[in-house]
């Protein structure tokens, strides 16, 4: 039987799997389901961002983005704005309930990053962030074209 020569990208699924299960689990209590946590944070930190900027960093389509920035406006995390200069888009900025769910979710970011490095180096942190940054940036030419 023949198998990959390379399952870095299993292993990336794997983490990623199991990284979001458990956000999914710890971010109920604020009402965010399915990787809704996703984003709230990138909204958070791209403030006035657009739908279109916005699925295109999470590499999702406009319906999913359009569905979870709907549902996070409904529950009070973000507001809408339309845009002064093309009124067809709009400008999406996290609302103060939004900041403080943001607080707590970069706090358990922080928890699962501290856990998938442990026994690492800094130099091995380093590296490894460089590697998958690399890796990103590749994924990046290809989700353009």
């Amino acid at each position: 039987m023949k198998e990959l020569d390379c399952r870095v990208l299993r292993f990336l699924g794997t983490i990623y799997r199991a990284t979001n299960s458990k956000a999914d689990y710890k971010y109920k209590q604020f009402d965010l389901q399915k990787g809704q946590y996703m984003f709230l944070t990138r909204i958070c930190e791209n403030p006035g961002i657009n739908f279109v900027d916005l699925s295109n960093m999470l590499k999702v389509d406009k319906t999913t983005t359009t569905k979870a920035v709907h549902k996070l406006i409904e529950i009070g995390y973000l507001n809408k704005e339309q845009d002064e200069k093309d009124k067809r888009e709009y400008k999406l900025n996290p609302s103060k309930k939004g900041l403080e769910v943001y607080e707590f979710i970069l706090e358990e970011e922080r928890k699962q990053l501290e856990i998938s490095l442990k026994g690492f180096s800094e130099e091995e942190k380093r590296l490894a962030t460089e590697l998958i940054v690399r890796m990103s940036d590749n994924i990046e030419e290809y989700w353009i074209k």
